[in-house]
């Protein structure tokens, strides 16, 4: 066995090694899994691309930074944006 030593923020260390434990798996295995399918793909096991901002998703974005800090329920998507929608009304 060899070591490979890398860095990375507290927060990205934290979120995905709850992400991993949840797989039932540790960060070593999440990195060797990743190597692996590396080699299996001859490349990134993935296609890293930048999101397309289009209007619809601004939009989006805008208004999920309006809610926040509102508990917004609904029983569907549909019932939670009338909730949100009847909130923006009252305003």
């Amino acid at each position: 066995m060899t070591t490979i030593q890398f860095r990375t923020d507290k927060e990205t260390k934290e979120q995905s090694t709850a992400i991993f434990k949840e797989l039932g798996i540790n960060m070593s295995d999440a990195i060797n899994m990743f190597l692996r399918q590396s080699i299996l793909n001859n490349g990134l096991p993935f296609q890293p691309k930048i999101p397309k901002l289009n209007e619809f998703t601004l939009a989006a974005l805008a208004e999920m930074e309006q809610s926040k800090g509102k508990n917004i329920r609904g029983t569907d998507v549909q019932s939670a944006f009338a909730e949100l929608k009847s909130e923006d009304d009252d305003e």
